[in-house]
């Protein structure tokens, strides 16, 4: 259903099904445009690797491939041309969206990325929410499984309550297995990490705190650390709520930092690993805890079907308006989290006084 957006801009003939996906070769940038292909869309696959790109053809037979580098705005405009939207899947994107954003605003078309960087899902939010509304168009940051997961359970779980005390948010990982953007990412991103206290954004208390969390099985309770990523971003964006926190379970991270973890193996027919998650928020207000839990395979992975999910639905035109949007702002996070489940994920809610 519209909630007002205004008319497109116009585009080519025929474009309206026409995603560019710049890092498309990445890891998952390859979940992406399976399932934009599977939705019915047709990816053009963008990236600054020719080679990696033509090694793609071998998998995706048939798909155009166009060569964009950041530092090339001209490539990027050629990249976006004729398409109706671009999915960033390219990180650091501390190094590519605010590129990535400024060709998709010259090409009018919307913008979405699968950031985890806090600063880079700022970054989008304040320095380019005027020129994103004045365009007529959607930028949502960071639709991924870091970031807007965390942001529609949270939201979802609020419900009808008109605020929070706190939302406190563990994710629980059986292991990590980082892929190679993970990595760079990683060491890319120095900056200290933001949580919500006193109502706005500050920066995180070093070291991190520890907390015992009780996960539902099969991990169970264990210890856990801050770790705050973009979802606090995003819920400090639209839900009144003076204390937002973040945390992971330590096996995942250990793998995180020991070089010789190898990267994602394909364990089923759609290429997902056997990795599993649980993620657990709790919404705690004047005495009363709602908690919404995800739970499912391949962080990854998972990926795909959120920003594809919410890429058909800025075309079908159910934002509240143009403009820089996180995913749970944009959307009615219940039924959301209801269109994926369980076909990439379940979920479920309780409420205790």
């Amino acid at each position: 259903m519209s909630h007002g957006m205004p008319a497109e801009p116009e585009r080519p003939a025929g474009s309206s099904a026409t995603v560019a996906v710049y890092g498309a070769y990445g890891h998952t940038g390859r979940f992406i445009v399976a399932e934009l292909l599977r939705r019915g869309r047709t990816p053009i696959l963008c990236g600054r690797d020719a080679a990696r790109l033509e090694a793609m053809a071998v998998r995706f037979p048939g798909l155009e491939r166009r060569v964009a580098a950041v530092d090339d705005p001209r490539s990027l405009d050629r990249a976006l041309d004729g398409t109706a939207a671009v999915i960033n899947a390219a990180g650091p994107f501390l190094d590519t969206a605010e590129a990535v954003l400024e060709a998709a605003l010259r090409a009018r078309i919307h913008y979405l990325d699968t950031s985890a960087e806090q600063r880079a899902a700022f970054a989008v939010h304040e320095r380019f929410g005027a020129r994103v509304r004045e365009a007529g168009v959607v930028a949502l940051p960071s639709v991924a499984f870091y970031g807007a997961l965390a942001d529609l359970l949270a939201t979802a779980a609020l419900g009808d309550w008109p605020d929070a005390d706190a939302i406190d948010i563990a994710v629980g990982l059986d292991g990590w297995h980082p892929t190679r953007g993970t990595r760079v990412t990683g060491e890319r991103n120095h900056g200290r990490r933001w949580v919500v206290e006193g109502g706005a954004l500050r920066v995180a208390p070093d070291p991190p705190p520890m907390r015992t969390w009780k996960f539902p099985p099969p991990f169970g309770t264990q210890e856990t650390v801050s770790l705050p990523l973009s979802e606090i971003v995003a819920i400090a964006r639209h839900l009144r709520c003076p204390e937002v926190h973040a945390y992971m379970n330590l096996a995942p991270l250990h793998d995180l930092r020991d070089p010789d973890t190898p990267p994602p193996i394909a364990a089923d027919e759609r290429g997902r690993s056997a990795q599993t998650f649980a993620m657990d928020v709790q919404v705690r207000r004047q005495g009363r805890m709602r908690r919404a839990i995800a739970q499912g395979r391949d962080i990854y992975a998972v990926t795909a079907p959120l920003i594809v999910e919410a890429l058909d639905r800025v075309m079908a035109g159910e934002t509240p308006g143009p403009g820089t949007l996180s995913t749970a702002q944009a959307f009615d996070a219940r039924d959301f989290l209801t269109a994926l489940s369980p076909e990439h994920f379940s979920v479920f809610f309780e409420t205790r006084t």
